[in-house]
């Protein structure tokens, strides 16, 4: 007999997530045979853009995350450096990586300790009230002193996480949001005690990713090596770059690429499209470069379940995030599965923070750091970086001096995307079939899955159906189709 799991929401993740697997026996093992994951929100940022005056979009576009808003502020910038034809100085560009940097860093230690962790491990006896109960309880999760040291580097790393958000308002003005991220730069000054602050707080943060971090990340995978093979993606990776190591735009400390079923090639972003044949959009909004996008929902679509659209590349599906990074780096080659995500992650936080240690030592105090500007009657521009989940592009027209236009498309749209026009899963979708469920009644696999490609649908939902509840669990028995 098959059965379907509805997980709703995902808990331990940014956003409304709903996963729906079929699990059934093949060969002898029970698993996961078809998988789909919606997004049960809409927000519609690109539609409240639309008669604004260009250079609120930061601002108001970082509001569509409250873990990667810095991304946002950093592809809403970039949008408007090309749109309003100014060059960033040094000073700008480096403050703006800086910033980048430390909410980078931030947002990896939330995804592993506090988000991913404890799927691994068995918190009775150390984390026994709200909200770390209710829990799963799988016969391979790590306990004894193991568990414990887990559970105590969980603690230490909110602390972590607090001095990464402090390392990066230094600068920043404030964080998690910024104000600082303008048209043309950053508004903050440099001085040598700023600095100084920075160095200060990085040393402490580096030396707890350098001892703590990327040990655990990699303890974990010698625990759960079956994890290097279970939730492996397509082989498909894509990344548009991040960290401009000059004004050019086209020199990146971690470069722009693609993988396809393992093949190295160049990222060209024209070949884009949206597709909405399973999301709750018009015919209008999908099948376009999001140049031209659309978004008009349509929340009695026929056979639709998800408030995120297809993006495709080529009109394939492909993978995005730390992996993806390393992969095209070739810092990481190990595999494309759930622990490789993990490690990937973790490895990718050290480099970083290492990289930020020489980008304070080019700053010059007392140098601009913006380049001022004024509103033009038209123009379009496209701001493609990294948010900590992956690739994030903004695309904007701009007509009469106000926004006429506006697109985006987050890591999570790619990630945890719906069928296509074609039917074509999107990655998350097609990592879950395969994995082995012991018990459908704790299906904690599945989760594990999920929480590797640390999906944000805040980010990626841009209705909750009146008198609807927003949470539900059921599991469905069905004859078997195999």
């Amino acid at each position: 007999m098959a059965t379907t799991i509805t997980i709703d929401p995902v808990t331990r993740i940014e956003g409304h997530l709903e996963i729906k697997v079929t699990v059934d026996t093949v060969r002898g093992e029970q698993q996961v045979v078809d998988a789909h994951a919606a997004g049960t929100m809409f927000r519609g940022f690109e539609v409240i853009l639309v008669g604004r005056d260009p250079r609120d979009a930061a601002q108001y576009t970082q509001r569509i995350c409250g873990v990667c808003p810095v991304s946002h502020a950093m592809a809403s910038t970039m949008n408007l450096d090309q749109a309003f034809g100014v060059t960033v100085p040094d000073n700008g560009r480096i403050l703006r990586n800086l910033i980048l940097g430390a909410n980078f860093i931030q947002s990896h230690l939330l995804h592993f300790y506090h988000l991913s962790v404890l799927d691994y491990v068995n918190t009775t006896g150390l984390l026994d009230k709200a909200p770390w109960t209710p829990r799963f309880v799988l016969p391979d999760m790590v306990s004894g002193q193991t568990a414990a040291n887990l559970v105590n580097n969980y603690i230490t790393a909110l602390a972590m996480r607090r001095k990464a958000h402090q390392m990066g308002a230094i600068f920043g003005g404030k964080l998690p949001c910024t104000g600082a991220f303008v048209v043309g730069g950053c508004t903050e000054q440099v001085t040598t005690e700023k600095i100084d602050a920075f160095r200060t707080l990085l040393t402490e943060i580096r030396n707890f990713v350098d001892t703590v971090y990327v040990p655990d990340a990699q303890l974990l995978g010698s625990v759960f090596p079956d994890y290097y093979t279970h939730g492996a993606g397509t082989g498909n990776m894509l990344a548009f770059g991040v960290f401009d190591q000059d004004a050019s735009g086209t020199n990146q400390y971690l470069p722009a690429g693609l993988l396809t079923g393992g093949v190295p090639g160049t990222m060209d972003p024209a070949q884009i499209a949206e597709y909405v044949g399973t999301a709750w959009y018009t015919p209008a909004s999908g099948g376009m470069h999001p140049a031209q996008g659309e978004t008009e929902a349509d929340p009695d679509k026929p056979g639709a379940y998800s408030w995120m659209k297809s993006p495709r590349y080529l009109g394939q599906p492909y993978e995005l995030g730390p992996l993806a990074r390393m992969w095209i780096t070739g810092d990481y080659t190990n595999g494309v599965a759930t622990m490789d995500r993990i490690v990937a992650r973790a490895l990718e936080t050290k480099k970083i923070a290492d990289a930020l240690d020489g980008w304070l030592d080019d700053l010059q105090p007392g140098a601009a750091t913006y380049e001022p500007s004024t509103v033009p009657q038209s123009g379009v521009g496209a701001g493609l970086t990294e948010a900590p989940r992956g690739a994030l592009g903004h695309w904007m027209t701009v007509e009469n001096s106000v926004i006429s236009r506006y697109q985006v498309i987050t890591p999570t749209n790619w990630n945890a995307a719906p069928r296509d026009d074609v039917g074509v899963p999107g990655p998350l979708e097609a990592a879950l079939v395969g994995v082995p469920v012991a018990d459908v009644d704790a299906p904690l696999e599945v989760v594990r899955v999920v929480h590797s490609f640390d999906p944000c649908l805040a980010c990626g939902v841009h209705i909750m159906r009146p008198g609807e509840r927003a949470t539900r669990a059921k599991v469905l028995v069905q004859p078997s189709v195999l």
